[in-house]
């Protein structure tokens, strides 16, 4: 089973949600950022390598939040989701996503998920952030 890195990353009572790109599996849906844990790193360790490459900032990672298992038809995985800490100045660079957008976690229901991400919706929705 692969590991994700999930990072909810907090600014003003506002989590940051990206929108997969056109031509991947499951473009147009929103997600949270993060991505797949290679060999030889830990999960921390593959959570800043993922937000630096697809958001090109700097990050710490906080507090883990959960875990969460999806089983699909062509894979199986398991998002490990964590805060996530960047400076307050830092400016997001979309190098893989379509668009990201900061809502509350209240306007996430707005927004589609992948089925993977549903269970942490509902999590941060559940939280005083």
């Amino acid at each position: 089973m692969k590991e994700v890195g999930t990072g909810i990353i907090v600014r003003n009572g506002k989590v940051l949600i990206a929108q997969r790109p056109q031509g991947k599996p499951l473009a147009g849906l929103w997600e949270f950022p993060g991505g797949k844990l290679e060999a030889g790193e830990t999960i921390e360790q593959c959570l800043k390598r993922e937000l630096k490459e697809e958001l090109s900032i700097e990050s710490e990672v906080g507090n883990f939040i959960m875990d969460t298992v999806y089983n699909g038809p062509n894979c199986d995985f398991k998002l490990r989701v964590f805060f996530v800490h960047i400076p307050e100045n830092a400016e997001l660079v979309l190098n893989v996503h379509d668009d990201a957008k900061w809502v509350t976690p209240a306007e996430m229901s707005d927004y589609e998920f992948p089925p993977a991400d549903v269970a942490i919706v509902k999590k941060i929705q559940t939280m005083n952030i």
